[in-house]
């Protein structure tokens, strides 16, 4: 019989080698189809109850347009039009209109106008600035903070699924997408939208047709027009307006900002004039983008800065937020350029101008507006290529001060650091490398391991990555922060499966720790344990288990027996005797751990909690569920009473005691346990999140292990879709899945969609995790049964052969696995 590597019939299967795994820093144990977490040291908040987003009500009015200009002149015939598009009928799918044209043409105000015009025939509009490849998904988190605050707690990709699945599952909305790139960028959005009204404004004026029928294109205002524009906003007729507006090309953003300045300043159209023939034509260069409106924009930028020289502060202040994303900027970010009255004084000057808006506490700049002011021009006094370096650098030392008492692990300083975070991408992002500095590097640090956190491990992967070149260039390779941002991106690499460049990177970090800071310091303890627990987890017991028990012994001698990291290490090395199937010495030392930690941190501390579980994890691996269940039970109920019913801990908690209900047999309440803590699992950390999936395949165990194989093998198949969707094809969860699944369709009989799939995975496992893996053993076990079950005998009996090798190396010739394989082999030979 193939085995599967979580097992199928919740008993210790002498025929089933254990799988083990890492998942978000924290050892796990994966065993008949469940997980076993050896936490270490986190401390995480209990998340607010969360109502289904399917059953939360829009309350009455809700919209969030941005600020509606009185001035909104002409465009009679784009209203009728856009009205006509986006109420068409189009039953059982989403009706998207975009308007497109040039920058500043007016898009944004013509949606805003619609909007307002038409909100009471919406069960809400909602404004999202679209024009960043992540503001979609901010935008539809605000959406589901707006409907629902507790999702507020959330991480904010799961923040992002909740404001999706409401509009997945609510009529009468209307969506407002402004300014994104392209039709591409909203193809993953509308492919889940089911109905609604979706209005998108871009500059992009190709392939709407591939996702709406009535694209509009908006031109610049007619000349009559524009002139009324600029007549109201002056209040009063000029009789250069008409020269104004044509200068300006009769873009409405432009003469809403040149009538801002003749208003504040008192010019005339004609001194007006003045002030732009003085300006050479090199205003329209390579500080332009996309066009001659966009590089009048530009005009108009110098020109108002030359008018706020009583202000000097005002050009500091507009260089320093032109490093920032362009939206929500705090204000408390420019305390450091000046007296708070002098600040305040330049921000309105600016706001009086139109260079800024600002809404309590938050900054908005035109993106435009923000990309010439950080492009340097030795011909323009006010971006000189000295002051544009000045405020990069001022821009990022303040960002670095607001970010270092926060601590991107701490869920408290998770709703500051979300806010902070979008600053920090764009100011990396425009920031040349070569130009990074100390200042850089923290808040490079502290993005990566933000967004590592969150799960957003390939991003986070590459902000680490650029923040360990900027430490070795700038700091030196030897610096104590370039040892700890190499160890950073290895734990990066760790978490994103990619167990090779890890282990590669964890042993330069603790050679350069072991020369640079001697063999006893604290960091250089932390990183010989990372490097075992990586081991470990690449299946290298041989060079796990002795590098483990010499950092306790080392951490006993340097720490002191009862220090935190000391039990830390203590719980590392019984995980690591257990993952060698040595539980004669990983029982004892899980108690010796939980007592020591009962006495040391108290009973319901979460390490204590943890060192509990742990404890019933072992005697699960020991095939004694009657030791096992009542401490599952006890320590569900502890973390239920300390961490609350939500809290991540209690659900793998509850998860855990589903397994040991399983192995032991007892499915009628192991199977209403899955399917309660997958429900949970999916409202609380969102359908996608890695330990969502891991429910959603044991509760398919379960199913196989009751026989429901027309229930198991669609859920089966359905989260291996979803691995490989959301972790990728080669992540160790993912071939887990794949092995899975493989395994359902042998018990099927179905073999001839079983052996491939064994056939991929035992390829891609020896390529991913390495051939003596314990997970790619066990893929090569299950493809010798499925060749035997084929009667394939020369395919299979080799195979049983390898494992069988590997095991009396591994394990022991006298190993009850080791044994299940022999026995296997023996009736492959005997057939």
């Amino acid at each position: 019989m193939p085995s599967n590597p979580h097992g199928s019939d919740g008993t210790p299967d002498p025929r089933r080698p254990p799988v083990y795994e890492i998942r978000d820093g924290q050892g796990v144990q994966v065993g008949n189809h469940n997980v076993q977490h050896n936490i270490y040291e986190r401390h995480v908040h209990a998340p607010a109850v969360i109502t289904p987003m399917e059953r939360v009500e829009a309350p009455a009015g809700l919209i969030n347009l941005p600020e509606r200009s009185a001035l909104f002149v002409g465009r009679g015939g784009e209203m009728r039009r856009l009205r006509e598009a986006i109420t068409a009928s189009s039953p059982g799918s989403v009706v998207v209109t975009a308007v497109h044209g040039l920058g500043g043409i007016g898009k944004s105000a013509l949606a805003a106008h619609y909007a307002d015009t038409h909100r009471a025939g919406h069960s809400l509009v909602w404004w999202i600035t679209a024009d960043a490849p992540t503001s979609i998904e901010t935008g539809l988190a605000r959406l589901a903070v707006a409907l629902q605050p507790a999702v507020g707690t959330l991480p904010l990709e799961q923040q992002t699924e909740h404001g999706l699945r409401w509009l997945a599952t609510h009529g009468g909305w209307l969506l407002i997408l402004d300014n994104l790139p392209g039709p591409n960028d909203a193809a993953a959005l509308l492919a889940r939208l089911p109905g609604g009204q979706v209005l998108i404004t871009s500059r992009r004026t190709t392939g709407w047709h591939d996702i709406t029928t009535t694209p509009l294109s908006l031109d610049v205002l007619e000349p009559g027009q524009a002139r009324e524009l600029l007549t109201r906003i002056l209040t009063h007729d000029d009789p250069g307006a008409d020269a104004v507006c044509a200068e300006l090309g009769y873009l409405p953003l432009a003469i809403e900002q040149a009538g801002a300045f003749m208003v504040e300043t008192g010019t005339t159209a004609g001194e007006y004039l003045d002030l732009l023939g003085r300006y050479p034509a090199a205003m329209y260069g390579e500080t332009a983008e996309g066009g001659d409106t966009q590089r009048t924009m530009a005009r108009i930028w110098r020109v108002t800065l030359d008018r706020l020289a009583d202000t000097p502060l005002a050009g500091k202040v507009l260089r320093v937020l032109a490093w920032y994303a362009p939206d929500d900027i705090p204000v408390a970010l420019l305390s450091d350029l000046d007296d708070e009255l002098a600040v305040i004084k330049s921000l309105g000057r600016l706001a009086a101008y139109a260079m800024i808006t600002r809404t309590g506490e938050a900054i908005g700049v035109h993106r435009l507006v923000q990309a010439v002011t950080r492009t340097p021009d030795p011909d323009d006094v006010h971006r000189t290529p000295a002051d544009v370096a000045h405020a990069r650098e001022r821009a990022t030392r303040a960002l670095s001060r607001a970010l270092q008492p926060l601590d991107p692990e701490a869920p408290q300083d998770w709703p500051v650091l979300r806010v902070l975070m979008p600053h920090a991408q764009a100011l990396v992002s425009n920031t040349d490398p070569e130009d990074d500095t100390g200042d850089t590097i923290f808040v490079l640090g502290q993005l990566g391991r933000f967004l590592g956190n969150q799960g957003t491990v390939a991003m986070a992967t590459g902000y680490l990555d650029r923040c360990l070149v900027d430490c070795v260039r700038v700091l030196g390779p030897d610096h104590p922060v370039t040892l700890t941002s190499r160890n950073n991106l290895a734990a990066a690499y760790e978490s994103e499966g990619n167990l090779r460049q890890a282990i590669q990177l964890y042993r330069a970090a603790l050679a350069d720790r072991e020369r640079v800071l001697g063999p006893d310091h604290a960091d250089t303890l932390v990183s010989r344990s990372n490097l075992a627990f990586a081991y470990r987890s690449a299946g290298s017991l041989e060079q796990a288990i002795p590098l483990h028990e010499a950092t306790l012994v080392d951490r006993e001698r340097v720490l002191g027996r009862d220090h935190p990291d000391t039990l830390t290490s203590r719980n590392n090395l019984a995980g690591a005797y257990e993952t060698a199937g040595d539980l004669r010495q990983a029982i004892p030392l899980y108690k010796a751990v939980l007592a020591d930690r009962e006495r040391v941190q108290g009973p319901d501390h979460p390490d204590t909690l943890a060192s509990r579980n742990n404890l019933a994890g072992a005697y699960r691996s020991a095939g004694d569920p009657g030791r096992a269940i009542p401490l599952y039970e006890a320590t569900l109920a502890d973390c239920e009473r300390v961490l609350g019913a939500d809290h991540p801990r209690t659900l793998t908690s509850r998860n855990n005691l589903a397994g040991a209900y399983e192995m032991a047999g007892d499915l009628r309440q192991a199977i209403p346990l899955y399917e309660a803590n997958l429900a949970d699992r999916e409202r609380v950390l969102g359908p996608d999140h890695p330990s969502t999936l891991t429910s959603r395949n044991n509760l398919a165990a379960a199913y196989e292990m009751t026989g429901k194989l027309g229930q198991a093998i669609p859920l089966y198949e359905a989260t291996l879709a979803d691995c490989e969707r959301v972790l990728g094809p080669d992540h160790p969860d993912t071939l887990i899945s794949r092995n899975n699944l493989a395994y359902a369709y042998w018990l099927a009989r179905d073999l001839g969609r079983a052996i491939p799939l064994h056939v991929a995975t035992l390829a891609a496992r020896e390529r991913v995790l390495g051939p003596h893996h314990p997970h790619t053993l066990s893929s090569r076990y299950n493809l010798a049964a499925a060749y035997e079950s084929a009667g394939d005998l020369r395919q299979a009996i080799p195979l049983y052969k390898a494992v069988y090798s590997a095991y009396k190396r591994i394990l022991g010739p006298g190993h009850p696995e080791t044994q299940a394989v022999r026995a296997s082999l023996r009736r492959a030979r005997g057939r």
